[in-house]
This record gives C-alpha cells, structure tokens and sequence, in this order.
C-alpha cells in the first residue's frame, strides 16, 4: 500500500500570494529563500515540497499575478475594439501599479531585469513572457484589421511593441513614486499617437 504524505498545515494559496508578494516588492534575487520562509510562514522543506525549488516558486508567483493583480492584461484583450484594448491596457496598468497595499510597478517588469547568473532563467523567463505579451497583443490588432477596426496601414507590430513599452514605463514611473493621476496622463498622451481611421 502507497504511503501517503501528511497534509499540509498550511495554506498553499495564502503562501505563495504571500510569496508573489515579496518577488514583487523584493525581486527574484532580492528575495531569499530565509525571507520567502520567514514570509510565507513555511519551512524550506515545505517550499521544496508544495513548490519546488525557488526559481519554480517564482514561476508559480508569477502565474498567481497575472491572474490577480495583472488580469487587466488579459481583460483588455477581450474589449471589443482595438482603441478599447489599448485604454484598458494602459489604464489599467496606472490603476494596477499603483494599488494601495501594493507593491508599486509591475512584478514582470522589476522582479529580474537586472540579475546575476542565478538569476538568468528567471530573467529569461519574464523576457519571455512579456514577449508572448506582445504576441498577443500584434494578433489581436492584426484581427482588428482582418475586422475593418483598425487602418490596413497601421503597423499592428509596431502598435503592440508601442503600447508594451508605455505600459512599462508606466511601471517604472509608478515605482518611482508617480502618482496614479500622473500615470493616468501618461496614458492619455500616448493614446493620442492612436493611429486614425
């Protein structure tokens, strides 16, 4: 008969947005395995057996924000117009970074551009990511083209590595202390460049 292992004594979910937390705050290498410890409530022990080693931790971290506090990204893939999905990226990233309570900027953004050589898989992984981002983002305005919303002209490439690179500047004023309205401008002025009909 299969042994089975002793229930956890904790809340796995509680832990790791416990976790997501600190990586946000902290970033991949900043945060120490004695600090997400100490954080999460848990032992390494418990890290290596609900999580795995702290580079899978973070991965999961960052799944757990992006289905949180970064959910705006996909919501605004879902707006019914290309103009709509680029406000409510925008706008949402200066409502996001700036969430009282919360660490400000953006996890993806901070957590691990600069790294040491431990750190190179989780740099690669984020570069990664906001790579598929911007994936995401050229399909759907190339959809928006193929639909007669967005002009043929438009360089649905360029729009999508545009809106990314203001949205990441945002997450980079945001953590320099730029207030939510500040950011909301920034927002504003870049949809200004929206390619006209």
């Amino acid at each position: 008969m299969a042994r089975t292992g002793r229930p956890r004594s904790f809340d796995a979910d509680v832990a790791l947005d416990k976790a997501m937390r600190l990586f946000w705050a902290e970033g991949y290498e900043g945060a120490s395995l004695n600090e997400l410890t100490e954080t999460m409530g848990i032992n390494r022990r418990s890290i290596y057996a609900a999580y795995g080693n702290k580079e899978e931790l973070f991965r999961k971290a960052v799944d757990r924000y992006l289905e949180g506090p970064g959910a705006f990204v996909a919501e605004a893939l879902t707006q019914p117009t290309a103009r709509q999905v680029a406000e409510t990226m925008l706008h949402g990233c200066a409502d996001a970074y700036t969430t009282p309570g919360c660490p400000r900027g953006c996890l993806l953004v901070q957590s691990a551009l600069a790294c040491g050589p431990e750190g190179d898989p989780a740099r690669a992984d984020l570069a990664a990511r906001r790579e598929s981002g911007v994936a995401a983002l050229r399909e759907r305005f190339e959809r928006a083209q193929r639909e007669g919303d967005l002009p043929e002209s438009a360089d649905a490439d360029g729009l999508a590595r545009y809106l990314t690179a203001v949205g990441q500047g945002i997450s980079v004023q945001a953590t320099g202390g730029a207030s939510r309205e500040d950011l909301h401008r920034v927002a504003d002025q870049a949809l200004a460049a929206w390619p006209a009909d």
